[in-house]
């Protein structure tokens, strides 16, 4: 707990209660980050101003500094805020916020790899992680990737290298739903002389927090669950501060990245009643996952929560046992044309790419492409649909799958 603050009106002291460890999780999402300013506002004001007033000898200021009051680029009111309640969340020493997920990827790899290192990536990652890794920056810059099941602890072992300078996974990954063993993927990272960088968006705070379990940092989505409402975008890394600055001082100040003042405002707003949501989001899409996986029209499902999972006990143990995340995916026994009229039926469902909305989202992937060669038989064979699964009533949602499955023919 850091100092008390005065309070001038009345001359109360009002506790700052930005990191408080003794804060429940539904308490710090509501009050983690918050430092009063001079308005004396309860809620960190929109401050859209990109450029601040100097000090009357500006000489001795570094251009390139990533404090706040300079120039929104090295570092705004809103974003601080922002990464304030960030670093709490994930139990973090510091964040930073960036233009989106993508570009919270980007400065990861920009900053922590250089030409002539290696990096060892999930053999099923997000399509830009992918394409990173196999185009742009093997072909730009020399700096190899290996690809690897990570749940296969020896295989990543045998791909570590001496110069190996980066692991990075998905804790579940996208779309397969892959679970990868944090715990055990730091320890291999860590004695290779890695970094292990986890892509957390499918399961953010307070659901997972992989810097619990040795990660060092954690690249975040916030377009995505942590906004919750569909109208933002933005992206996030969070881990100790000797690995944050460099990412602020190059990818955000001189790369310049940055988030908009406006979308971190609408995300720190947003990020309030995560918890909450996350409840919501998670009970509904473990019905919805038995429910498709009872269905015989249904070719397979895949989502950590089921016993049939290969990961399953595995999530059961590093989530906590309760809760298995709101993403899964799944497919009906037929050809591509199937699953397409199936979609088509939906009336609650959009079809719609992204995910953690409050709305429910589905896209259809066909099989073909170069991501897919390590996905799961089912998935190569039929494609898969992915479901994000909203905050409508279960109820209401289950009766739309069943609907879309009778309407459809399947």
């Amino acid at each position: 707990m850091t100092a008390a603050r005065d309070e001038p009106s009345t001359g109360r002291v009002r506790p700052d209660r930005t990191d408080s460890p003794t804060l429940s999780d539904a308490s710090l999402a509501v009050h983690g980050g918050i430092e009063l300013d001079s308005t004396r506002a309860l809620r960190t004001p929109l401050v859209m101003s990109n450029s601040f007033a100097l000090p009357d000898d500006p000489s001795e200021i570094s251009w390139s500094a990533t404090a706040p009051g300079l120039y929104t680029r090295n570092t705004g009111v809103n974003q601080l805020a922002l990464e304030r309640k960030l670093a709490a969340l994930d139990h973090g020493e510091q964040a930073v916020v960036l233009a989106s997920g993508v570009a919270a990827l980007h400065a990861v790899f920009f900053t922590h790899v250089r030409v002539g290192d290696h990096v060892v990536v999930s053999d099923v990652v997000y399509e830009a992680t992918w394409r990173l890794w196999t185009e742009l920056l093997p072909r730009r810059y020399g700096i190899e990737a290996t690809f690897v099941d990570v749940t296969d602890l020896d295989a990543v072992r045998a791909a570590m290298r001496p110069e190996t300078r980066l692991v990075c996974v998905e804790a579940i990954a996208n779309p397969t739903t892959k679970v990868a063993d944090i715990a055990m993927l730091a320890e291999i990272a860590h004695a290779a002389g890695a970094v292990l960088m986890v892509d957390s968006t499918f399961t953010p705070p307070p659901f997972y927090r992989p810097l619990d379990d040795g990660a060092d940092l954690v690249v975040h989505s916030l377009t995505k669950y942590i906004n919750g409402h569909g109208d933002a975008m933005g992206g996030a890394v969070v881990g100790r501060s000797e690995l944050i600055e460099p990412i602020k001082a190059d990818a955000m100040v001189d790369v310049g990245g940055v988030i908009s003042p406006f979308n971190a405002w609408l995300i720190q707003r947003g990020s309030v009643t995560l918890p909450l949501r996350l409840r919501q989001h998670f009970a509904s899409a473990q019905r919805i996952a038995e429910t498709l996986e009872a269905d015989p029209r249904v070719a397979f499902v895949a989502y950590p929560g089921l016993p049939s999972h290969p990961q399953h006990e595995l999530a059961r143990r590093q989530f906590g046992g309760a809760v298995y995340g709101g993403m899964m995916a799944f497919a009906l026994d037929g050809d591509p044309d199937l699953q397409n009229r199936f979609v088509a039926q939906l009336r609650l469902i959009t079809s719609r790419f992204s995910l953690g909305h409050d709305d429910s989202l589905i896209v259809h992937t066909a099989a073909d492409g170069p991501r897919t060669a390590t996905y799961p038989e089912p998935f190569r064979r039929l494609g898969h649909l992915r479901l994000s699964v909203g905050l409508e009533d279960a109820d209401d949602l289950v009766a739309d799958i069943t609907a879309a499955l009778d309407a459809s023919g399947a």
